[in-house]
């Protein structure tokens, strides 16, 4: 598949970066984007997911079928994979950025950055690689469209918010194209910056709720929900087959590689980190997407047991897009998967590193979910959809500009929204077909072809 000849930023001039971007429109055309119908040799969705699966611990696959058969949405979010492969399938712009490989809805939301101020960006990096921009847009807005459909809503507000998601995509990005590269790259948006983009009062006051709410969590709320104290001591809670407590061989892999992870950090990172004493670790059930990889928690203590350190430690593996794209930078699956997130989050986890762990595994670690507020989707109005639609565009918009040509971008996209109803449109054909594989996997599960475990 061909694109537009590449133009670097640093050595072109803003009309070149500018006439790249619209010269991409001879190659795809914005309105190109509202086609959806997969291809006569689609692969069966149920054979990717198990494919997939494959190098996945096999006792936790059941779970991850089980969540995915819960809802459509539930389907799209474990299904990265299938998504790729359909977008791989069409014509794309070229014009490339650091993809989150997994922008779903449910993939941004508040977290406290390491001043403490509360942010609203991304969360999921474990997918991402440089590919063509609107591959993270059109996911979003798949997703902002099968939410609505679980909703209820009707079809032209469903249009709307997933409309309403690339138009705030589209917005910001022509607004970043004006600004200076280092104005761009501290660009942020906290959580009081949210507001403009919440048109009614009583958004506004929802928003400060959970703003209260994001405050008021701290590393002691989190300790009180995944440890006990046993013998006077703290230990992580046993919550099979969720949480189950490290064994010996586990514990003592795990603290050899506490060591080896604690290298890769900067000397002012290791000696705060040296401030902490391994305490605890357990394996841990994550997500739906990640689910099957091999991820633990390790419990730290600082100056006592209530000066708490809850760090993650995940495999990492190679990303859905790397079968359908470009080699990338990074030959290290974990250290693509933190310079992924280091370039798309305006402030991230000081404590980000990543190593080669036992049987040449790929591992990386960061802290576990800081202070963080995940949107409830589920039952959300016509009206809070699109408002949380438009947040999820703004902070993907920047992200994008960090990496990505913003000026090339902001020429394509235009100051109209044909590119936005373009990609509506696909959102509502996508919705669809998301509908469709949903059914497929119940129908594999009810065959036998897959076991699921349901309500885990």
């Amino acid at each position: 598949m061909t694109s537009p000849t590449t133009a670097s930023p640093a050595t072109a001039s803003p009309a070149d970066r500018a006439q790249r971007g619209r010269a991409a429109r001879k190659h795809v055309s914005r309105s190109a984007h509202a086609h959806w119908l997969p291809a006569a040799d689609r692969h069966d969705p149920v054979a990717v997911l198990e494919r997939q699966g494959r190098d996945r611990l096999p006792e936790l696959l059941p779970v991850r079928y089980g969540r995915m058969t819960a809802s459509p949405l539930a389907f799209l979010r474990g299904a990265a994979a299938v998504m790729a492969a359909d977008l791989a399938a069409r014509p794309h712009t070229g014009l490339t950025v650091q993809l989150c490989g997994d922008a779903h809805l449910l993939n941004f939301g508040l977290h406290a950055s390491p001043e403490r101020v509360l942010m609203f960006d991304l969360n999921d990096f474990d997918e991402t690689f440089p590919g063509p921009f609107e591959w993270d847009v059109k996911r979003l807005a798949a997703s902002v469209a099968v939410a609505a459909h679980e909703n209820g809503h009707p079809q032209e507000k469903t249009r709307r918010a997933a409309a309403e998601a690339v138009a705030a995509y589209r917005t910001t990005i022509r607004r970043l194209s004006g600004l200076g590269e280092l104005e761009v790259w501290y660009e942020r948006t906290d959580a009081h910056s949210l507001l403009p983009l919440l048109h009614s009062a009583r958004r506004h006051r929802r928003l400060g709720s959970s703003l209260t709410r994001a405050r008021r969590r701290t590393s002691l709320q989190a300790l009180g929900k995944l440890t006990e104290a046993v013998d006077g001591q703290r230990r992580i809670v046993h919550d099979p087959p969720l949480l189950e407590p490290a064994g010996v061989p586990d514990m003592a892999t795990l603290r050899k590689a506490f060591s080896d992870y604690r290298s890769t950090l900067a000397e002012e990172r290791r000696l705060l980190l040296d401030r902490y004493r391994f305490v605890d670790a357990a394996r841990k059930v994550v997500g739906i997407g990640g689910l099957g990889l091999r991820c633990f928690v390790v419990l730290l203590a600082g100056r006592g047991s209530d000066d708490p350190l809850l760090l993650q430690l995940k495999e990492a593996r190679q990303a859905v897009l790397e079968d359908h794209l470009p080699t990338g930078p990074f030959v290290h699956p974990g250290h693509r998967v933190v310079a992924g997130q280091r370039l798309l989050q305006a402030s991230g986890d000081i404590f980000l590193g990543w190593m080669t762990g036992p049987q040449g595994r790929a591992l990386y670690w960061r802290q576990l979910r800081d202070s963080m507020v995940d949107a409830d989707v589920a039952g959300m109005s016509p009206g809070d959809l699109t408002a949380y639609a438009r947040l999820c565009g703004t902070a993907l918009a920047r992200g994008h500009a960090r990496s990505g040509d913003r000026i090339a971008i902001a020429a394509y996209l235009g100051s109209a929204g044909t590119f936005d109803r373009a990609v509506a449109d696909f959102a509502l054909s996508y919705a669809d077909q998301t509908a469709d594989d949903h059914a497929a996997l119940g129908a594999a599960v009810a065959a036998g072809v897959v076991r699921a475990a349901p309500g885990v």
